[in-house]
């Protein structure tokens, strides 16, 4: 999942032609800045998400580690959503000039999955923490 972000951030060539065209493209270099800084969040969640299937892997999903990756995936989920709509309105003009309502479409699209993303692992991290607390439970019962 990761090559194709880090693909896409590595072509200097787009970012030139970009801050090359004028005045009226000046807002794509904040969205630029946008698109790296999620990247950077993308690649935090993507090994969070690796950290949980290592713990998974020694036998260690029941732990508290576990929920705290699950936590720092949510909130990493929940950065890259906060951003792209943080970036919407730089994007209006943009998409009136050139007459492309895709432009506005994408970002609502990365947006709505990475709150599904956010929600999933919300709810994955209370039952998991649920699920933790029922068994230190039992084995005090024990």
């Amino acid at each position: 999942m990761g090559i194709p972000v880090l693909a896409f951030c590595i072509m200097p060539w787009f970012a030139a032609d970009v801050t090359a065209t004028g005045t009226e493209m000046e807002y794509l270099k904040y969205v630029l800045v946008v698109v790296y800084i999620t990247a950077i969040v993308f690649f935090g969640a993507l090994y969070q998400a690796f950290k949980l299937l290592t713990y998974i892997d020694k036998n260690k999903a029941f732990s508290e580690l576990s929920v705290k990756a699950l936590q720092n995936i949510k909130r990493c989920a929940l950065t890259i959503g906060g951003l792209y709509v943080v970036c919407m309105p730089f994007l209006f003009p943009m998409a009136q000039a050139d007459d492309a309502p895709g432009l506005v479409g994408i970002p609502l699209v990365i947006t709505f999955a990475s709150i599904a993303v956010a929600v999933v692992a919300a709810v994955l991290q209370k039952l998991l923490k649920h699920a933790i607390d029922i068994k230190s439970e039992n084995d005090l019962t024990v």
